[in-house]
């Protein structure tokens, strides 16, 4: 009885960071995102969220989009970015990168060591953070 009420307990909090909007980030293979900051806005409705994103050689993103804008500051190494239908961007540390809301984008490490961005989102609250695009 205990094994299967710690089971469901389980279950739910893992179920709960996957739809519960902004209870958690999706991670993929190779890529780790941690959560350094989460603030309400003046505007209402509006959050800014700030993420360190690392990412393994050659892991990318798959393609997807956010509730809001993406500011992005490469802390380390290269990494390539396609978003929307402009041609691929190589940005390597120090470079700048803005992504205009619901935008379809993607994101690899191209090179040979780690690579890691600094994100700040100015999203919607209670909104999902990332949207899968198939």
């Amino acid at each position: 009885m205990k094994k299967n009420f710690l089971a469901a307990a389980i279950t739910i909090v893992v179920l709960a960071a996957f739809v519960i909007p902004g209870s958690g980030l999706a991670q993929q293979p190779g890529i780790k995102r941690t959560e350094l900051q989460r603030h309400d806005l003046s505007i209402p409705g509006h959050e800014t969220i700030q993420v360190r994103v690392d990412f393994d050689p050659g892991a990318m993103t798959p393609r997807l989009s956010h509730p809001g804008e993406e500011v992005i500051y490469v802390l380390q190494g290269w990494l390539e970015y396609q978003v929307g239908h402009d041609p691929p961007l190589r940005l390597r540390t120090g470079d700048v990168l803005f992504i205009p809301a619901g935008t379809v984008h993607t994101a690899k490490n191209v090179g040979e060591g780690k690579a890691a961005e600094l994100t700040t989102y100015v999203v919607k609250k209670g909104k999902r953070l990332i949207v899968i695009v198939r």
